[in-house]
């Protein structure tokens, strides 16, 4: 018998291996094509277009900004990073996420591990760095639930808490299309290594 694939081809022309993800293989165009296709909330939001993965990474990167003024590019990108495995492997809810175990979770580290080397960063960041970003996530996900996704803020609360100290500049989420969500990612990559 052989044995399954498991690569996927890029529109870059590269081919991933899944199971053993090498640095050489990932571009930065792959992953902005790739989150901007991949929907939030299982595409349940409001707007013409799906809020897709790209945008809330862009969007978790300015909340990590806005509350860690300090932070350096590195860390930065480590936030606009921080859902890229996604690219390959969609976005599943966090219930389905858990159900799935461990190994789900060993396969996106080890996905993460080679696209966090292939930027310049360290294969894990940091406990502390990982929960400045995670909080970053909760917030833009009480952001999206309230605004995006038809979740009543209590219901919001109860599940991200209530985000402190984000200005107006987070009150207006708006779906991009596909090509806008990918050249934002991309754009906002480019500040962080600049290119």
């Amino acid at each position: 018998m052989t044995a399954p694939r498991a690569w996927q081809r890029m529109l870059s022309g590269r081919r991933l291996d899944l199971l053993d993800p090498s640095p050489l293989d990932i571009e930065i165009e792959d992953i902005a094509h790739g989150l901007a296709r991949v929907a939030r909330w299982n595409g349940q939001t409001r707007g013409d277009h799906a809020f897709s993965v790209a945008q809330h990474c862009v969007l978790v990167e300015a909340i990590f900004r806005h509350c860690n003024k300090a932070a350096s590019r590195a860390s930065r990108l480590v936030a606009l990073l921080h859902d890229a495995p996604e690219y390959v492997i969609g976005d599943m809810i966090s219930p389905f996420k858990a159900a799935l175990g461990v190994d789900y979770k060993a396969f996106e580290h080890r996905l993460m591990a080679a696209i966090h080397v292939r930027f310049g960063l360290p294969p894990k960041a940091s406990q502390d760095l990982e929960a400045l970003v995670k909080e970053a996530d909760k917030m833009a996900a009480y952001l999206e639930a309230t605004q995006l996704a038809g979740f009543s803020v209590p219901e919001s609360e109860k599940f991200f808490g209530r985000p402190k100290g984000l200005n107006a500049d987070f009150q207006n989420l708006q779906p991009l299309a596909t090509n806008q969500a990918s050249a934002q990612y991309i754009a906002v990559f480019k500040t962080l290594v600049g290119a």
